[in-house]
């Protein structure tokens, strides 16, 4: 659009035929020519309200490309923003010409508009979607997002008030007096260095992205995911309630001792306490009810008070101390005082440490800002400049406070003589001294009959040394004794109890606001049951008045108790978990190296985190050992339990970060361990289909691989990959989610090919990375191949030789009910953990007849049941054979080690009586003895053998069987089973044109082989019909020796109307050994 004109700029493209002729080319140059079209201004303005990607800014592309330019409303999350917004065109819409055509016909949509369309408006985790939208509609329109605070009124001022606390006004005096002025400023930069450290990882923190509500608990949750955020976040929000009970009743105790000392009493101390506690905690309340800006308004004023008072304390300093405050300890400026007060001097088996416990939480409340970081204008900006700056302030202050203390206050001193005595009383009885009745002072001076006039002139000219009227210990006055010794060296003392009521009530107030924001925030993410209702917010601030009552009722009941002088070490020590938490936050997220850390704030370092983290911990045993204790406990079993809720989050937190880098780092060391047989683990590929279909199979693969080995579901989707390549993606999110839903330990990896064979082919090549590759196949029977096509048998049987041929152990699992579960009728199905679900947990494409290697390889028993009674026996089937059903009775699993295959038809069936299913099951093995007049000795060979490989069975026997004719009858039943696969010359047919077929002389060939799966069959009906699962070696087919339509009819013998089968192959390399 013209500025200056307000007419709209197009253009035509035309070709330059020219140009084109004097320099030929096979490119043609398009020509831009450039048209002022003034009546179409309005018109196409309106047009591109409706397009489906607005363009704005690109005058020359805006309207020839579906390209769009960069714009902060295509990053935006759901619930950002209302209204229209810029939408970016998906991958699919730029790449197919047909979708993208179709895409200008649509209007414009916002995001929010997606995500109903893709999950409905009653989705968990998308509840009341569509209300939500329209509530913050409502709230655009009714005049903003509310009022929202700058750097100073909304971090700055907060930080101040709650650092400057009653500590400065009543015990960094004392402080001074046990740790002297050198340890002092010690112990106030060790806490101001805890305190810079935390907000160095906090600044990290919350300029890595958009900080919402919740402070704190927003940027943990964030960082280490809702296992710690959760934790934190309950803690966090019961510390600063209680907190607001403590500062409430330490304002209490100050007015109860103003009233006290003038007769003023209205009950008693401790019941005084409690009615001003509770009419001070009702007007904190009607403020924050009021709403945040009037909770500023009442910062501001209480900062002011605060300030006056400190600046009260410092002009009073300069002010010549009068004889009383020369007898209570003040004395000014003096050298000798100053290097008397410089070393410690502790007592009352005080120590360094002891002094920190007592001083640190004078120096927390750095997030008071953070804590309403939803309520900020830019808490990016606002949070580090803000916290830093008043950490720097106070502490300033708490220094110089300090030095001027014990620059002119000495540690002890005997107190002022009552103003009534006269001057020329010759004897100074104890009731003269204020406060020291019976003290030896009192007797020493009564026997000596010294005249007030010599005391108070001895004192005036001694005045460092008013230790030598007063013993330690004796004395009321001084750093070490007189905890409003500030208030006595102000200019004016009751500015100084001004500030100490500032300071309570602004902490007090500041607790009260950042209880309920950071529980609101910890509603809002439903980590826990049952609370989201104080999740509702109210206004255009989204007050949390459910939770400013909750908040409110829960400091209230602290405030009755009255005496919580014992809870203060673990309300410190919550907030100091809070702060190892952000610093172990900045340091775990600097770690795990995820390109999506980017802090805009670059003067952090990972090792100051982890030491801010440590010290924080280190100072909450110096605190309280047995408090620090109950919050390591508290905060580890609110963790558990969020882990083991596992809610339905995502927020990209640095715990996923590190799931991913240990595990690229584990897979880059396992590439360079060389393998050995005792490290031998069974990984296995099982041919599933989709997995939903064939839950029987995935369920025993599970019970050999879980917690042991690795584990793939593979699906070959038949079909032409140009067609069908875009499905593959929602299909292989579909088998995760189930996988997900039904706690299947596995992977899922599927593939589009045009044939079967072609797809497990690429499957037995591409699946696993370096060596977390399969090592075995799993598949199931097809039982219907004497009545499916030629090539579907010959792919099934050209699939195990190709598994052969790459190394691959082999097995082949059959059940009587069938492994697929459409065999099943649909009352059959219900009832079965959740198996009525599976139709629409199953792709779509399935469920429009879509081929795919479940309706090719594993085929079980997909036949049509002709009696009622064989209907009515599958749900029965199904149960003893379903094997996620529990622990299975007790009884066996016999294996047939037939064949020496290195051991995995050993090895398996000993994993699964290991695990919970099969722990009630023992081994039964029988193997193939070489004549009958060894059978001892191979007996105890065996014996030895498995005794050596330190396998548990329950009996053995060594069968010599194997060699003898079969009956009649089982050649018989065998013939018939083989009969419509005989090569039949007399119609023309050849072993070229019928490969697949048996031919006489290939039968020839293979008789003894014949015979011999024959007899065990007989065999497996003598002494395996009870077993629980059957374990047998599996049939090796020799290339080019043996017909697909043989082996099928070997292996059919072998495991028709058997109990669960499991016909098993290694790839002939050791998986046992029996060297340590």
């Amino acid at each position: 659009m013209d500025a200056d004109s307000g007419r709209q700029a197009t253009f035509s493209i035309s070709t330059d035929d020219d140009a084109q002729q004097k320099n030929p080319s096979r490119f043609k140059v398009a020509k831009v020519e450039f048209v002022v079209d003034e009546a179409k201004d309005e018109s196409d303005e309106d047009d591109a309200n409706h397009h489906a990607y607005d363009t704005q800014g690109q005058k020359t592309f805006g309207r020839n490309t579906l390209e769009t330019l960069p714009h902060m409303d295509h990053y935006r999350n759901l619930l950002s923003t209302t209204g229209v917004i810029r939408k970016r065109p998906t991958l699919l819409e730029l790449h197919d010409i047909e979708v993208a055509g179709a895409s200008d016909k649509i209007p414009l949509a916002t995001e929010a508009d997606d995500q109903l369309l893709k999950y409905g408006d009653g989705e968990p985790g998308n509840e009341s979607l569509k209300a939500a939208l329209a509530k913050e509609e409502a709230a655009q329109s009714a005049g903003g997002a509310g009022f929202k605070f700058g750097w100073i009124e909304g971090v700055l001022i907060r930080c101040v008030l709650n650092i400057f606390g009653v500590m400065l006004f009543l015990r960094l005096s004392w402080v001074v007096g046990q740790a002297g002025i050198g340890f002092a400023s010690v112990v106030i930069l060790l806490a101001s260095l805890v305190t810079v450290l935390t907000s160095l990882s906090m600044s990290a923190i919350c300029t890595n992205g958009l900080v919402k509500g919740g402070g704190a608990y927003y940027m943990i949750s964030r960082s280490l995911g809702p296992e710690f955020g959760g934790a934190i976040g309950i803690v966090f929000s019961v510390a600063n309630a209680v907190a607001v009970a403590m500062y409430v009743v330490g304002f209490a105790e100050t007015i109860v001792d103003i009233l006290k000392e003038h007769g003023r009493l209205m009950v008693d101390e401790i019941n005084d306490i409690r009615i001003i506690g509770i009419i001070t905690a009702i007007g904190l309340m009607c403020i924050t009810f009021a709403g945040l800006s009037w909770e500023a308004k009442a910062q501001l004023v209480l900062l002011v008070i605060l300030l006056v008072a400190i600046a009260n304390f410092v002009i009073g300093t300069f002010i010549p101390p009068t004889a009383e405050k020369r007898a209570k300890g003040f004395v000014g400026y003096n050298m000798k005082t100053f290097r008397d007060n410089f070393l410690p001097d502790f007592r009352e088996e005080h120590n360094f440490f002891s002094v920190f416990a007592i001083y640190f939480p004078a120096a927390t409340g750095i997030l008071a800002g953070a804590n309403i970081s939803g309520d900020l204008k830019d808490a990016q900006k606002a949070i580090p400049k803000g916290t830093l700056l008043s950490i720097f302030l106070t502490t300033v202050v708490y220094l110089a406070v300090a030095w001027m203390s014990g620059w002119s206050i000495v540690r002890d001193a005997y107190g002022p003589i009552a103003s009534s005595l006269p001057l020329n009383d010759t004897t100074v009885n104890g009731s003269w001294i204020l406060g020291l009745e019976s003290s030896s002072l009192v007797m020493n001076y009564t026997s000596a009959a010294t005249s007030i006039e010599t005391i108070v002139r001895s004192h005036e000219l001694n005045e460092t040394t008013s230790d030598i009227l007063c013993r330690p210990g004796e004395c009321l006055y001084g750093l070490h004794n007189d905890m409003q010794v500030m208030q006595m060296v102000s200019g004016f003392a009751p500015l100084t109890i001004a500030g100490i009521v500032s300071a309570t009530l602004s902490s007090a107030l500041a607790s009260l606001v950042s209880a309920p924001r950071v529980f609101q925030a910890v509603c809002k993410d439903r980590i826990f049951p049952g609370i989201h209702i104080f999740a509702t917010g109210y206004g255009k601030a989204e007050e949390p008045r459910r939770a400013y009552a909750l908040a409110f009722a829960l400091a209230l009941a602290c405030i009755c108790i009255g005496e919580l002088n014992a809870i203060a070490p673990l309300i410190s020590n919550f907030f100091l978990m809070s702060y190892a938490l952000v610093n172990y936050s900045c340091f775990d997220a600097s770690l795990a190296k995820s390109p999506g850390w980017r802090p805009a704030f670059k003067y952090y370092s990972m090792w100051l985190s982890l030491v801010g983290a440590l010290l924080c911990v280190s100072v909450m045993f110096i605190i309280n050992w047995w408090t620090a204790l109950i919050t390591i406990a508290l905060v580890a079993a609110l963790f558990f339990y969020v882990h083991y809720r596992k809610p339905d989050i995502n927020w990209g937190s640095s715990t996923q970060a590190h799931v991913y880098k240990n595990a690229l780092q584990n897979t880059h060391k396992l590439v360079n361990v060389n393998e050995h047989v005792k490290n031998f683990r069974p990984q296995v590929l099982v041919l599933t289909g989709a997995p939903m279909s064939r839950q029987p199979l995935v369920d025993f693969a599970v019970s050999i691989t879980k917690n042991i080995g690795l584990l793939v579901c593979g699906d070959v989707i038949l079909g032409n990959p140009m067609d069908k390549l875009l499905d593959l993606r929602e299909i292989s999110r579909k088998a995760y989610i189930w996988l997900s839903k039904h706690k299947t330990k596995a992977f899922y990896s599927g593939i589009m090919a045009q044939s079967l064979r072609t797809g497990v082919q690429s499957l037995l090549q591409s699946v696993g990375l370096g060596k977390l590759r399969p090592n075995t196949l799993l598949l199931g029977f097809k039982s219907d191949w004497h009545k499916a096509s030629p090539e579907e048998v010959c792919d099934y049987f050209r699939i195990i030789h190709d598994a052969f041929d790459l190394s691959y152990g082999v097995g082949i699992l059959r059940l009587k009910s069938g492994l697929h579960l459409s065999n099943l009728s649909p009352g059959t199905t219900e009832g079965f953990n959740g198996l009525k679900d599976v139709e629409l947990n199953m792709p779509s494409d399935r469920a429009n007849g879509e081929k795919s290697l479940e309706d090719n390889v594993i085929d079980d028993n997909k036949e049509d049941y002709d009696s009622d009674d064989e209907q009515a026996d599958e749900s029965k089937q199904l149960s003893n054979n379903y094997f996620t059903k529990g622990v299975q009775n007790k009884g066996f699993i016999d294996v047939w080690w037939l064949f020496d295959d290195g051991g995995l038809t050993l090895l398996i069936p000993y994993i699964l009586t290991t695990k919970k299913q099969w722990k009630g099951c023992k081994l039964r093995v029988y193997m193939a003895g070489s004549k009958q007049s060894a059978l001892d000795r191979d007996h105890r060979h065996m014996a030895t053998l498995l005794s050596k490989f330190r396998i548990e069975y329950s009996s053995m026997a060594v069968l010599p069987d194997f060699a003898k004719q079969p009956s009649e009858e089982s050649m018989m039943e065998f013939n018939k089973l083989i009969a419509d696969w005989m090569l039949k010359p007399s119609e023309g047919e050849t072993e070229e044109t019928h490969p697949w077929k048996i031919s006489e002389e290939e039968l020839l060939l293979q008789k003894d082989r014949t015979y011999r799966h024959i007899k065990t069959r007989e065999l497996l009906m003598q002494r395996s019909k009870d077993a629980k699962l059957i374990v047998m070696t599996l049939p090796m087919p020799r290339k080019g020796i043996c017909s697909s339509g043989l082996y099928m009819a070997w292996i059919d013998t072998l495991t028709r109307d058997m109990p669960p089968i499991l016909l098993l192959r290694g790839n002939q390399e050791n998986v046992l050994t029996y060297y340590s």
